[in-house]
């Protein structure tokens, strides 16, 4: 059952990175030395995060006052445009959002409504990425994993 889960996440997660890169196309931000509460912004605390080798991070935050998560990958050096990406899934709702293209700083933000749910999430910088899965529940333990292509 959770191979199920596995592989429809991953399915719902190359949807969306389609439907993003299609709908908004690569573009470059340009935004060194930027946090989380930057591109989130200042309402959302950071609850959780996961290197992305030594490339840069991927954050979750969390704004308790409307109860939504946002997630941002951040690169430690910003430079010239690299595939990038950041997505969130919230299991229990079906609910995802992300953002995929080539970028000099950070990919996202992407949200989501995540009161009371675990969440997965991860992101990309160039060949390298990191995904989180049933992260920020209390009752069960999160599953990292990180990937070199």
């Amino acid at each position: 059952m959770r191979n199920i889960r596995t592989l429809a996440a991953a399915g719902a997660l190359t949807t969306l990175l389609a439907g993003a890169t299609a709908a908004f196309g690569p573009t470059a931000s340009a935004a060194p030395n930027t946090t989380p509460q930057k591109v989130c912004g200042s309402t959302y605390k950071t609850v959780n995060s996961a290197a992305v080798g030594s490339l840069g991070t991927v954050y979750l935050t969390y704004n308790a006052s409307n109860g939504r998560n946002c997630v941002v990958t951040i690169r430690s050096t910003p430079g010239a445009a690299k595939d990038m990406s950041t997505y969130i899934y919230v299991t229990d709702t079906d609910e995802s959002a992300g953002d995929y293209g080539r970028y000099t700083s950070y990919a996202g933000p992407a949200y989501v409504y995540g009161k009371g749910h675990c969440v997965s999430w991860g992101g990309q910088i160039a060949n390298v990425s990191v995904s989180v899965e049933n992260s920020n529940c209390a009752s069960l333990k999160e599953h990292r994993s990180l990937e070199v292509r």
